[in-house]
Protein backbone atom coordinates (compact mmCIF):
# COMPACT_ATOMS: atom_id res chain seq x y z
CA UNK A 1 0.00 0.00 0.00
CA UNK A 2 0.89 3.49 -0.82
CA UNK A 3 2.81 5.36 2.26
CA UNK A 4 0.84 8.30 1.99
CA UNK A 5 -2.45 6.68 1.51
CA UNK A 6 -1.93 4.41 4.36
CA UNK A 7 -1.39 7.62 6.39
CA UNK A 8 -4.96 9.45 4.73
CA UNK A 9 -6.47 6.31 5.42
CA UNK A 10 -5.19 6.39 9.02
CA UNK A 11 -5.97 10.61 9.85
CA UNK A 12 -9.84 9.85 8.58
CA UNK A 13 -10.46 6.86 10.56
CA UNK A 14 -9.27 8.61 14.00
CA UNK A 15 -10.61 11.45 13.07
CA UNK A 16 -14.16 9.91 12.64
CA UNK A 17 -13.25 8.03 15.90
CA UNK A 18 -12.97 11.47 17.88
CA UNK A 19 -15.57 13.23 16.30
CA UNK A 20 -18.39 11.54 19.44
CA UNK A 21 -16.24 12.12 22.28
CA UNK A 22 -17.42 14.84 24.55
CA UNK A 23 -15.96 18.44 22.69
CA UNK A 24 -13.30 20.54 24.34
CA UNK A 25 -15.14 23.30 25.44
CA UNK A 26 -17.74 21.18 27.00
CA UNK A 27 -14.28 19.52 29.27
CA UNK A 28 -13.58 22.81 30.70
CA UNK A 29 -16.89 23.97 31.63
CA UNK A 30 -17.48 21.43 33.71
CA UNK A 31 -14.49 21.56 34.98
CA UNK A 32 -13.00 18.71 33.70
CA UNK A 33 -10.07 19.32 32.13
CA UNK A 34 -6.66 17.22 33.28
CA UNK A 35 -4.17 19.38 31.25
CA UNK A 36 -0.60 18.77 30.43
CA UNK A 37 1.64 21.15 29.19
CA UNK A 38 4.61 19.89 26.82
CA UNK A 39 7.11 21.35 24.52
CA UNK A 40 7.84 18.95 21.53
CA UNK A 41 11.34 20.28 21.04
CA UNK A 42 12.58 18.21 24.55
CA UNK A 43 9.49 16.23 25.42
CA UNK A 44 10.99 12.85 23.88
CA UNK A 45 14.64 14.27 23.59
CA UNK A 46 17.43 11.66 24.02
CA UNK A 47 20.76 12.56 25.61
CA UNK A 48 22.27 9.69 24.86
CA UNK A 49 25.64 10.36 26.77
CA UNK A 50 23.74 11.72 29.97
CA UNK A 51 25.64 14.80 30.40
CA UNK A 52 22.43 16.91 30.50
CA UNK A 53 22.86 18.63 26.58
CA UNK A 54 21.43 17.60 23.38
CA UNK A 55 24.51 17.55 21.49
CA UNK A 56 24.00 16.24 18.21
CA UNK A 57 27.86 16.09 17.26
CA UNK A 58 27.23 13.27 20.05
CA UNK A 59 24.17 11.25 18.50
CA UNK A 60 22.24 13.03 20.95
CA UNK A 61 18.24 13.46 19.66
CA UNK A 62 16.02 16.16 19.41
CA UNK A 63 12.54 15.88 20.66
CA UNK A 64 10.22 15.62 17.48
CA UNK A 65 6.46 15.19 16.87
CA UNK A 66 6.81 11.28 16.17
CA UNK A 67 8.80 10.20 19.15
CA UNK A 68 7.05 12.72 20.92
CA UNK A 69 3.89 9.98 20.15
CA UNK A 70 5.41 7.44 21.87
CA UNK A 71 4.75 8.99 25.15
CA UNK A 72 1.48 9.33 25.27
CA UNK A 73 -0.63 6.80 26.37
CA UNK A 74 1.59 7.08 29.19
CA UNK A 75 -0.45 10.16 29.84
CA UNK A 76 -3.45 9.05 28.60
CA UNK A 77 -2.98 6.25 31.57
CA UNK A 78 -2.03 8.94 34.18
CA UNK A 79 -5.85 10.12 34.02
CA UNK A 80 -4.22 13.41 31.90
CA UNK A 81 -6.78 14.25 28.96
CA UNK A 82 -5.99 17.80 27.68
CA UNK A 83 -2.71 18.08 25.33
CA UNK A 84 -1.61 21.68 25.48
CA UNK A 85 1.22 22.37 23.06
CA UNK A 86 4.07 25.07 23.78
CA UNK A 87 4.48 26.84 20.39
CA UNK A 88 4.96 24.65 17.52
CA UNK A 89 5.49 27.77 14.95
CA UNK A 90 8.75 28.65 13.36
CA UNK A 91 11.24 30.64 15.65
CA UNK A 92 13.23 33.45 14.90
CA UNK A 93 16.64 33.35 14.89
CA UNK A 94 18.06 37.00 14.85
CA UNK A 95 18.70 38.88 18.06
CA UNK A 96 17.48 35.17 19.39
CA UNK A 97 17.89 33.89 23.67
CA UNK A 98 19.65 30.78 23.67
CA UNK A 99 20.63 28.11 20.79
CA UNK A 100 17.26 26.94 19.92
CA UNK A 101 15.33 30.26 19.80
CA UNK A 102 12.12 30.87 22.34
CA UNK A 103 9.06 29.05 21.09
CA UNK A 104 7.32 32.69 21.59
CA UNK A 105 9.53 34.38 18.75
CA UNK A 106 7.22 34.03 16.35
CA UNK A 107 8.57 33.62 12.92
CA UNK A 108 5.83 32.52 10.93
CA UNK A 109 1.80 31.94 10.86
CA UNK A 110 1.72 29.33 9.20
CA UNK A 111 5.08 27.49 8.67
CA UNK A 112 5.79 24.56 11.77
CA UNK A 113 9.03 24.89 13.00
CA UNK A 114 11.36 22.44 11.13
CA UNK A 115 13.04 21.69 15.03
CA UNK A 116 10.26 19.22 15.09
CA UNK A 117 10.66 17.30 12.08
CA UNK A 118 12.41 13.83 12.00
CA UNK A 119 14.49 13.59 8.90
CA UNK A 120 14.70 10.15 9.37
CA UNK A 121 11.74 9.53 7.11
CA UNK A 122 10.09 11.29 4.10
CA UNK A 123 7.24 12.75 5.64
CA UNK A 124 6.39 15.88 5.69
CA UNK A 125 6.51 18.06 9.01
CA UNK A 126 2.99 18.80 8.61
CA UNK A 127 2.10 14.71 8.19
CA UNK A 128 4.22 14.07 11.27
CA UNK A 129 2.38 17.02 12.97
CA UNK A 130 -1.48 15.02 12.05
CA UNK A 131 0.07 11.71 13.31
CA UNK A 132 0.81 12.82 16.52
CA UNK A 133 -2.90 14.63 16.98
CA UNK A 134 -4.39 11.68 15.50
CA UNK A 135 -2.46 9.40 17.94
CA UNK A 136 -3.37 11.56 20.92
CA UNK A 137 -7.50 11.69 19.66
CA UNK A 138 -7.19 8.01 19.12
CA UNK A 139 -6.30 7.82 23.34
CA UNK A 140 -9.11 9.77 23.93
CA UNK A 141 -6.85 12.79 24.75
CA UNK A 142 -8.27 16.82 23.36
CA UNK A 143 -4.97 18.45 21.81
CA UNK A 144 -4.94 22.65 22.28
CA UNK A 145 -1.70 24.84 20.98
CA UNK A 146 -0.14 27.55 21.99
CA UNK A 147 -0.54 31.01 19.93
CA UNK A 148 2.23 33.34 20.55
CA UNK A 149 1.64 36.98 20.80
CA UNK A 150 4.77 38.44 19.52
CA UNK A 151 6.68 38.64 16.25
CA UNK A 152 10.07 37.76 16.12
CA UNK A 153 12.60 40.63 15.03
CA UNK A 154 13.31 38.19 12.37
CA UNK A 155 10.08 39.67 10.91
CA UNK A 156 10.92 43.19 11.74
CA UNK A 157 13.44 42.50 8.57
CA UNK A 158 11.16 40.32 6.57
CA UNK A 159 7.73 42.43 6.95
CA UNK A 160 8.38 45.71 8.72
CA UNK A 161 4.78 46.63 8.27
CA UNK A 162 3.51 44.36 10.40
CA UNK A 163 5.13 46.07 13.24
CA UNK A 164 4.08 48.53 15.82
CA UNK A 165 6.77 51.43 15.82
CA UNK A 166 7.34 53.70 18.58
CA UNK A 167 7.80 57.83 18.50
CA UNK A 168 11.38 57.18 16.98
CA UNK A 169 9.65 54.85 14.30
CA UNK A 170 11.37 51.46 16.12
CA UNK A 171 9.92 48.31 16.57
CA UNK A 172 8.31 48.17 19.80
CA UNK A 173 9.41 45.54 22.78
CA UNK A 174 7.21 44.47 25.08
CA UNK A 175 8.10 44.24 28.61
CA UNK A 176 11.36 42.56 29.02
CA UNK A 177 10.60 40.07 26.61
CA UNK A 178 13.89 41.25 23.96
CA UNK A 179 13.45 38.64 21.44
CA UNK A 180 10.17 39.67 20.22
CA UNK A 181 8.47 42.86 18.74
CA UNK A 182 4.30 43.84 19.14
CA UNK A 183 2.47 43.73 16.24
CA UNK A 184 0.57 46.39 15.09
CA UNK A 185 -2.64 45.44 15.76
CA UNK A 186 -4.39 48.57 14.83
CA UNK A 187 -4.12 50.66 11.84
CA UNK A 188 -4.91 54.45 12.56
CA UNK A 189 -7.22 53.30 15.12
CA UNK A 190 -9.12 50.52 13.31
CA UNK A 191 -8.10 46.51 13.35
CA UNK A 192 -5.66 45.96 11.17
CA UNK A 193 -6.90 44.06 8.32
CA UNK A 194 -3.74 42.35 7.49
CA UNK A 195 -3.30 41.28 10.82
CA UNK A 196 -6.75 39.86 10.75
CA UNK A 197 -5.47 37.97 8.08
CA UNK A 198 -2.31 36.46 9.65
CA UNK A 199 -3.95 35.75 12.14
CA UNK A 200 -6.80 33.61 10.57
CA UNK A 201 -3.74 31.89 8.86
CA UNK A 202 -2.52 30.53 11.95
CA UNK A 203 -6.42 29.17 13.18
CA UNK A 204 -6.61 27.31 9.45
CA UNK A 205 -3.47 25.56 9.98
CA UNK A 206 -4.28 24.68 13.03
CA UNK A 207 -7.54 23.38 12.11
CA UNK A 208 -6.14 21.67 9.42
CA UNK A 209 -3.53 20.17 12.11
CA UNK A 210 -6.68 18.80 13.53
CA UNK A 211 -6.08 20.84 16.96
CA UNK A 212 -9.17 21.11 19.33
CA UNK A 213 -8.42 24.71 20.04
CA UNK A 214 -5.84 27.47 20.95
CA UNK A 215 -4.04 28.99 23.80
CA UNK A 216 -3.46 32.27 23.47
CA UNK A 217 -0.43 33.86 24.87
CA UNK A 218 -0.69 37.51 27.30
CA UNK A 219 -4.37 37.30 25.20
CA UNK A 220 -4.67 40.55 26.99
CA UNK A 221 -2.86 42.70 24.74
CA UNK A 222 -5.10 42.53 22.31
CA UNK A 223 -8.41 43.79 22.36
CA UNK A 224 -12.47 42.30 22.01
CA UNK A 225 -13.18 43.33 18.77
CA UNK A 226 -9.80 41.43 17.91
CA UNK A 227 -10.32 38.12 19.26
CA UNK A 228 -14.37 38.45 18.63
CA UNK A 229 -13.15 38.43 14.58
CA UNK A 230 -10.66 35.85 15.13
CA UNK A 231 -12.78 33.76 17.40
CA UNK A 232 -16.32 34.01 15.23
CA UNK A 233 -14.19 32.92 11.82
CA UNK A 234 -12.59 29.87 13.50
CA UNK A 235 -16.14 28.99 15.01
CA UNK A 236 -17.54 28.75 11.72
CA UNK A 237 -15.36 26.56 10.15
CA UNK A 238 -15.74 24.51 13.68
CA UNK A 239 -18.28 25.08 16.47
CA UNK A 240 -16.46 23.22 19.30
CA UNK A 241 -13.29 25.02 18.64
CA UNK A 242 -11.98 25.77 22.10
CA UNK A 243 -9.98 28.90 22.89
CA UNK A 244 -7.85 29.55 26.28
CA UNK A 245 -6.99 33.03 27.63
CA UNK A 246 -3.74 33.33 29.55
CA UNK A 247 -5.08 36.58 31.62
CA UNK A 248 -5.76 37.33 34.97
CA UNK A 249 -7.95 40.36 36.80
CA UNK A 250 -4.69 40.79 38.90
CA UNK A 251 -2.67 41.69 35.54
CA UNK A 252 -1.62 45.39 34.55
CA UNK A 253 -0.47 45.59 30.89
CA UNK A 254 2.69 44.02 30.20
CA UNK A 255 3.48 45.92 27.10
CA UNK A 256 1.84 49.36 27.23
CA UNK A 257 2.36 51.48 24.01
CA UNK A 258 -0.68 54.26 24.24
CA UNK A 259 -2.34 52.34 21.25
CA UNK A 260 -2.87 48.57 22.26
CA UNK A 261 -5.82 48.24 24.27
CA UNK A 262 -5.29 46.30 27.43
CA UNK A 263 -8.45 44.05 27.22
CA UNK A 264 -10.41 42.79 30.75
CA UNK A 265 -10.92 39.53 31.02
CA UNK A 266 -14.99 40.14 30.99
CA UNK A 267 -14.02 41.12 27.62
CA UNK A 268 -11.92 38.32 26.45
CA UNK A 269 -14.68 36.09 28.03
CA UNK A 270 -17.47 37.95 25.52
CA UNK A 271 -15.61 38.05 22.77
CA UNK A 272 -15.50 33.93 23.26
CA UNK A 273 -12.45 32.77 24.86
CA UNK A 274 -14.10 29.80 27.11
CA UNK A 275 -11.47 29.62 29.91
CA UNK A 276 -9.13 32.06 31.05
CA UNK A 277 -6.17 31.58 33.56
CA UNK A 278 -7.29 33.77 36.74
CA UNK A 279 -5.15 34.53 39.98
CA UNK A 280 -2.78 31.77 40.28
CA UNK A 281 0.52 33.20 39.30
CA UNK A 282 1.39 35.45 42.40
CA UNK A 283 -0.09 32.13 45.16
CA UNK A 284 3.20 31.68 46.77
CA UNK A 285 3.23 35.82 47.57
CA UNK A 286 -0.39 35.49 49.53
CA UNK A 287 0.29 35.26 53.39
CA UNK A 288 -3.19 35.40 54.70
CA UNK A 289 -6.56 33.69 54.21
CA UNK A 290 -8.44 36.54 53.87
CA UNK A 291 -5.77 37.87 50.84
CA UNK A 292 -6.52 33.94 49.43
CA UNK A 293 -10.71 34.28 49.83
CA UNK A 294 -10.50 38.04 48.28
CA UNK A 295 -8.64 36.50 44.67
CA UNK A 296 -10.54 33.49 45.05
CA UNK A 297 -14.24 35.12 45.42
CA UNK A 298 -13.13 38.08 42.43
CA UNK A 299 -12.45 34.91 39.88
CA UNK A 300 -15.92 33.35 41.17
CA UNK A 301 -17.75 36.55 40.52
CA UNK A 302 -16.49 37.12 36.91
CA UNK A 303 -17.58 33.16 35.90
CA UNK A 304 -20.85 34.36 37.45
CA UNK A 305 -21.26 36.40 34.92
CA UNK A 306 -20.57 34.33 32.05
CA UNK A 307 -22.51 31.06 31.52
CA UNK A 308 -20.72 27.96 30.22
CA UNK A 309 -17.17 30.27 30.84
CA UNK A 310 -14.18 28.60 32.96
CA UNK A 311 -11.02 29.05 34.76
CA UNK A 312 -8.06 26.78 34.92
CA UNK A 313 -5.32 26.93 38.12
CA UNK A 314 -1.81 27.05 37.14
CA UNK A 315 0.27 26.69 39.82
CA UNK A 316 3.22 25.91 37.87
CA UNK A 317 3.37 26.93 34.28
CA UNK A 318 6.38 27.62 32.34
CA UNK A 319 6.36 31.41 33.40
CA UNK A 320 6.77 30.34 36.64
CA UNK A 321 10.04 28.55 39.18
CA UNK A 322 9.20 24.65 39.93
CA UNK A 323 7.30 24.53 43.17
CA UNK A 324 9.75 21.89 43.95
CA UNK A 325 11.90 24.50 44.83
CA UNK A 326 10.18 25.72 47.89
CA UNK A 327 9.85 22.27 49.37
CA UNK A 328 8.34 19.20 48.90
CA UNK A 329 5.34 20.65 51.05
CA UNK A 330 4.77 23.18 48.68
CA UNK A 331 5.07 20.92 45.92
CA UNK A 332 2.04 18.78 47.75
CA UNK A 333 0.08 21.86 48.38
CA UNK A 334 0.06 23.26 44.60
CA UNK A 335 -0.65 19.10 43.69
CA UNK A 336 -3.54 18.98 45.24
CA UNK A 337 -4.90 22.66 45.27
CA UNK A 338 -4.94 21.85 41.45
CA UNK A 339 -7.41 18.83 41.47
CA UNK A 340 -9.06 19.83 44.64
CA UNK A 341 -10.38 23.63 43.78
CA UNK A 342 -13.50 23.61 41.10
CA UNK A 343 -11.53 24.71 38.48
CA UNK A 344 -9.76 23.29 35.57
CA UNK A 345 -6.39 21.12 36.59
CA UNK A 346 -2.74 22.38 34.71
CA UNK A 347 0.45 20.37 35.30
CA UNK A 348 3.77 20.87 33.60
CA UNK A 349 5.89 18.37 31.74
CA UNK A 350 8.58 17.44 34.73
CA UNK A 351 5.97 18.52 37.51
CA UNK A 352 5.26 15.22 38.28
CA UNK A 353 9.17 13.82 39.21
CA UNK A 354 9.68 17.76 41.02
CA UNK A 355 11.88 18.87 38.29
CA UNK A 356 13.65 21.36 39.47
CA UNK A 357 14.45 22.90 35.86
CA UNK A 358 18.27 24.01 36.69
CA UNK A 359 20.13 23.06 33.59
CA UNK A 360 24.25 22.30 33.83
CA UNK A 361 24.38 24.09 30.54
CA UNK A 362 22.95 27.62 31.96
CA UNK A 363 24.70 30.34 30.64
CA UNK A 364 27.33 28.34 29.03
CA UNK A 365 28.75 29.07 25.52
CA UNK A 366 27.33 26.31 23.28
CA UNK A 367 29.12 24.67 20.64
CA UNK A 368 26.78 25.26 17.90
CA UNK A 369 23.98 27.29 17.61
CA UNK A 370 20.93 27.54 15.32
CA UNK A 371 20.19 31.15 16.49
CA UNK A 372 22.81 34.66 16.67
CA UNK A 373 23.27 33.49 20.21
CA UNK A 374 25.90 31.74 21.20
CA UNK A 375 25.21 30.96 24.83
CA UNK A 376 22.86 28.78 26.42
CA UNK A 377 20.09 30.96 28.17
CA UNK A 378 17.29 30.14 30.85
CA UNK A 379 15.62 31.37 33.09
CA UNK A 380 16.92 29.87 36.32
CA UNK A 381 14.20 27.11 37.98
CA UNK A 382 12.00 27.68 34.67
CA UNK A 383 11.26 25.14 32.16
CA UNK A 384 13.54 25.25 29.23
CA UNK A 385 11.90 27.16 26.01
CA UNK A 386 15.08 28.46 24.49
CA UNK A 387 17.93 25.98 24.15
CA UNK A 388 17.47 21.87 22.32
CA UNK A 389 16.53 20.77 25.97
CA UNK A 390 17.04 17.45 27.66
CA UNK A 391 13.24 15.94 28.40
CA UNK A 392 12.02 16.30 32.14
CA UNK A 393 14.11 15.38 34.70
CA UNK A 394 13.23 12.45 37.73
CA UNK A 395 14.93 14.69 40.39
CA UNK A 396 12.31 13.71 42.81
CA UNK A 397 11.25 9.96 42.03
CA UNK A 398 8.98 9.06 44.65
CA UNK A 399 6.23 12.21 44.25
CA UNK A 400 4.87 10.52 41.06
CA UNK A 401 2.89 8.17 43.41
CA UNK A 402 1.43 11.00 45.02
CA UNK A 403 0.68 12.36 41.61
CA UNK A 404 -1.13 10.08 40.11
CA UNK A 405 -3.42 9.36 43.34
CA UNK A 406 -4.26 12.98 43.06
CA UNK A 407 -5.06 12.80 39.57
CA UNK A 408 -6.78 9.51 40.41
CA UNK A 409 -8.89 11.15 43.01
CA UNK A 410 -10.10 13.77 40.73
CA UNK A 411 -11.08 11.52 38.09
CA UNK A 412 -13.16 9.42 40.07
CA UNK A 413 -14.97 12.60 41.86
CA UNK A 414 -15.01 14.78 38.67
CA UNK A 415 -18.91 14.76 39.51
CA UNK A 416 -18.29 16.74 42.38
CA UNK A 417 -16.28 19.60 40.64
CA UNK A 418 -19.26 20.41 38.12
CA UNK A 419 -21.10 23.15 39.66
CA UNK A 420 -19.26 22.74 42.33
CA UNK A 421 -20.81 24.62 45.52
CA UNK A 422 -17.51 25.95 46.91
CA UNK A 423 -17.51 27.02 50.40
CA UNK A 424 -14.74 28.99 52.55
CA UNK A 425 -14.42 27.85 56.03
CA UNK A 426 -13.56 29.39 59.94
CA UNK A 427 -10.75 28.75 60.92
CA UNK A 428 -9.64 31.43 63.40
CA UNK A 429 -5.89 31.43 61.97
CA UNK A 430 -5.19 33.73 58.75
CA UNK A 431 -2.17 31.57 57.92
CA UNK A 432 -4.45 28.91 57.50
CA UNK A 433 -6.97 28.75 54.24
CA UNK A 434 -9.84 26.32 54.24
CA UNK A 435 -12.86 25.00 51.89
CA UNK A 436 -15.07 22.65 51.24
CA UNK A 437 -16.92 21.27 48.00
CA UNK A 438 -20.59 20.03 48.57
CA UNK A 439 -22.43 17.83 47.43
CA UNK A 440 -25.56 15.98 48.72
CA UNK A 441 -23.95 13.13 50.24
CA UNK A 442 -20.08 14.22 50.45
CA UNK A 443 -18.40 17.09 51.51
CA UNK A 444 -14.74 17.46 50.72
CA UNK A 445 -12.20 19.59 52.82
CA UNK A 446 -9.10 20.84 52.13
CA UNK A 447 -6.71 22.86 54.78
CA UNK A 448 -3.76 24.42 53.62
CA UNK A 449 -1.13 26.66 55.56
CA UNK A 450 0.50 29.70 54.02
CA UNK A 451 3.17 29.73 56.42
CA UNK A 452 6.50 28.52 55.26
CA UNK A 453 8.45 28.64 58.47
CA UNK A 454 6.40 27.54 61.26
CA UNK A 455 3.82 24.74 62.39
CA UNK A 456 0.10 25.73 62.19
CA UNK A 457 -2.52 24.59 64.72
CA UNK A 458 -5.72 24.91 62.76
CA UNK A 459 -9.35 24.24 63.91
CA UNK A 460 -12.29 24.39 60.95
CA UNK A 461 -16.02 24.51 61.06
CA UNK A 462 -17.65 21.92 59.14
CA UNK A 463 -21.54 21.85 60.19
CA UNK A 464 -21.63 18.11 58.64
CA UNK A 465 -19.41 15.98 60.43
CA UNK A 466 -21.47 14.14 63.02
CA UNK A 467 -18.91 11.81 64.38
CA UNK A 468 -15.54 10.66 63.71
CA UNK A 469 -16.62 7.89 61.66
CA UNK A 470 -18.06 10.22 59.05
CA UNK A 471 -14.04 11.26 58.33
CA UNK A 472 -11.95 9.91 55.86
CA UNK A 473 -8.07 11.10 54.93
CA UNK A 474 -7.82 11.61 51.56
CA UNK A 475 -3.96 12.80 52.22
CA UNK A 476 -2.34 14.19 55.27
CA UNK A 477 0.45 13.25 57.44
CA UNK A 478 -1.22 14.03 60.75
CA UNK A 479 -4.44 12.82 62.02
CA UNK A 480 -6.56 14.97 63.15
CA UNK A 481 -8.92 15.02 66.19
CA UNK A 482 -12.72 15.48 65.31
CA UNK A 483 -15.69 16.88 67.77
CA UNK A 484 -18.95 17.26 66.32
CA UNK A 485 -19.00 20.01 63.50
CA UNK A 486 -15.08 20.23 64.30
CA UNK A 487 -11.63 19.46 62.51
CA UNK A 488 -8.68 20.46 64.79
CA UNK A 489 -5.59 19.39 63.10
CA UNK A 490 -1.57 20.57 62.95
CA UNK A 491 -0.50 21.51 59.57
CA UNK A 492 3.57 21.52 58.81
CA UNK A 493 4.83 24.80 57.16
CA UNK A 494 3.31 24.93 53.43
CA UNK A 495 1.31 21.35 55.00
CA UNK A 496 -2.00 20.43 52.44
CA UNK A 497 -4.57 17.85 54.29
CA UNK A 498 -7.55 16.43 52.42
CA UNK A 499 -10.14 15.19 53.92
CA UNK A 500 -13.76 13.39 52.98
CA UNK A 501 -16.66 13.65 54.84
CA UNK A 502 -19.30 10.99 54.30
CA UNK A 503 -22.97 13.21 54.89
CA UNK A 504 -24.77 10.28 53.77
CA UNK A 505 -24.57 8.63 56.95
CA UNK A 506 -24.97 11.87 59.07
CA UNK A 507 -27.88 12.07 61.34
CA UNK A 508 -30.09 14.07 60.76
CA UNK A 509 -29.92 17.65 62.88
Amino acid sequence: MNKRFFIASLILFLTVQNAFAKSLRELFSNNEAIIYTLNIRNFNAQDIDNDGIIDFEKGDIKGTFLNAMEKLEELKEQGINTLYLLPITKTGKIKALGTAGSLYAMNSFDELNLQLDDLQNELSIDEEAKLFINKAHSLGLKAIVDLPSCAAYDLVLSKPKWLLLDKNQEPIVPADWTDVRLFKIYNEHHLNPEMIENFKKFVDKMQALGFDGIRADVAAIKPYSFWKNIIDYSRKNNPDFFFLAEASPDWSNPAPTGVNKYASVDELLLAGFDCYYGSWSDYKNIKSKQEFEKKFNRNLKILKRHKNKSQMIALATHDQQAPILRGKNYWKQALWLSVTLPLNTYFLDGFSYGDNFTYIYENQKAKTTDTDDEFYFVHSGMFDIFNFSIPAKKTYPELKKEYLKAIKFKKENIEMFKNANYVPLKTQNDKIIAYSILTKTKELVVVASLDENFFQEATIKTKYLKNENMLSLISSNYYPKTNKNEIKTILEPLDIQVFMINRANSPKS
